[in-house]
């Protein structure tokens, strides 16, 4: 038998399932997402058994609350092939008026939702599950909190970096797929391939029954695999797919591909953020392009390890890529959320660290190298200036969040500069 490798999400599914009827464990195929809600059920039914599959889909036609008997909390895995389940389980939740009655996972948003009525709201409860941060697949130290430098400001901190410029490109290309963790290194980078191949000739289609080209999706992929971490449009989707592959591309069409890989969550743009600023600087407000894990887009370029070590440029992009997933992970637990900052003049935060009660953290994101931590440190001081503390808090911290820096410190000027292989939420 497995072992099961804890995960952040454990803490986060018992609170959730304490305080309504059903939890809705979301995330991309292959994250984690089943295993982690079997160590809180009681009772499953796995909705896409291939034994049982045409059975359970006609059952929950004909009587959905049938699938709904058992122990609870009840695990419903993968099912959004039978979105009616849905309105059974919120009114099972109204008639039981008992908490922690089940668990829905799902790796793909239902592509028929007209037979979902109820939006669930007071009976729901949605938990995003991603792959493994470095912290779940112990290749970080975990010496730095990042809930400690909100709640003591001006911690002093240190921490020793495991890592260097040849593990961090293995693990960007390993990626934070749970299986990949625990088996041989080189079986372990074929993952993001054998996932990449999933969505590119199954997936993509499948997530609401409409055929898509796999050899336009790939293009897709690897157009947005050269742009990541970057505000780029359709349009310039489009036109990087026509001048790589002189093939014609259509707006409406990129963006409905995009759509379908955002619902099975290949994709998960960063939002823009909006502060109040000083001065009337204009905000960019369109999204930041980024995979759910850094391993696809080196898949879609065919790359491995090497590659990102013989180009530094393309490796700081992935770098960055794994750096967001990590702190989407971390931000989670401390009921937070990832933005991105820049401006029309061109200044610039690679993330911000957001949470409920309006205090927010500023993130520069550098592979490493003195020059560029320099510069993220500027950068920060700079747009911490630029706030308007009479109208929002001042930022709790300023962060560098590195690759093969040493040691975590909190440097003179107060900004920090942390390793990845040091962080944890």
């Amino acid at each position: 038998m497995k072992q099961y490798r804890p995960r952040i999400a454990d803490k986060m599914l018992s609170r959730r399932l304490m305080g309504v009827g059903a939890v809705l464990i979301q995330g991309p195929k292959w994250c984690g997402k089943t295993t982690t809600a079997e160590q809180q059920a009681k009772s499953v039914v796995y909705m896409d058994d291939p034994e049982y599959m045409d059975q359970n889909i006609e059952l929950a036609s004909l009587s959905p609350k049938k699938l709904l008997v058992g122990a609870t909390p009840r695990l419903i895995d993968e099912w959004q092939l039978a979105p009616q389940l849905w309105d059974a389980a919120r009114f099972e939740v109204d008639h039981r008026d008992e908490e922690g009655q089940f668990i829905f996972t799902g790796s793909a948003v239902p592509a028929d939702t007209d037979k979902i009525h109820h939006s669930g709201t007071g009976r729901f409860a949605w938990l995003t599950m991603r792959t493994m941060s470095l912290y779940e697949s112990g290749e970080s130290t975990g010496e730095v909190s990042l809930n400690d430098l909100f709640i003591k400001p001006d911690v002093d901190i240190f921490g020793t970096n495991n890592l260097n410029i040849d593990s961090i490109a293995w693990l960007i290309c390993r990626g934070g797929w749970p299986r990949a963790t625990t088996i041989n290194k080189d079986v372990a980078l074929d993952m993001a391939y054998r996932y990449y191949e999933a969505v590119v000739n199954n997936d993509v289609s499948r997530v609401d029954n409409v055929r898509r080209d796999a050899e336009r999706t790939k293009r897709i992929l690897r157009s947005i695999a050269r742009n990541q971490c970057a505000q780029i449009s359709v349009n310039t989707i489009c036109a990087d797919i026509e001048s790589n592959d002189t093939v014609s591309a259509n707006r409406l069409t990129i963006a409905s591909y995009l759509d379908a890989l955002k619902k099975i969550f290949v994709l998960e743009d960063s939002l823009a953020w909006n502060p109040n600023l000083r001065s009337k600087t204009a905000i960019r407000s369109s999204e930041t392009r980024y995979f759910s894990d850094p391993s696809i887009g080196v898949a879609a370029l065919g790359i491995g390890p090497n590659d990102l070590i013989n180009d530094l440029s393309t490796m700081g992009l992935f770098f960055e890529s794994m750096c967001v997933r990590d702190l989407r992970v971390y931000a989670d637990a401390l009921e937070g959320t990832i933005y991105h900052y820049r401006d029309s003049k061109g200044l610039e935060c690679d993330a911000v660290l957001h949470l409920r009660n309006g205090s927010y953290g500023l993130i520069e994101i550098k592979l490493g190298g003195e020059k560029n931590i320099e510069e993220g440190a500027k950068n920060l001081k700079l747009l911490a200036s630029k706030i308007d503390t009479t109208k929002m808090k001042a930022p709790s911290f300023l962060m560098i969040l590195t690759g093969t820096t040493k040691y975590a410190i909190r440097r003179e000027d107060g900004v920090y500069v942390i390793p990845i292989g040091c962080l944890k939420d």
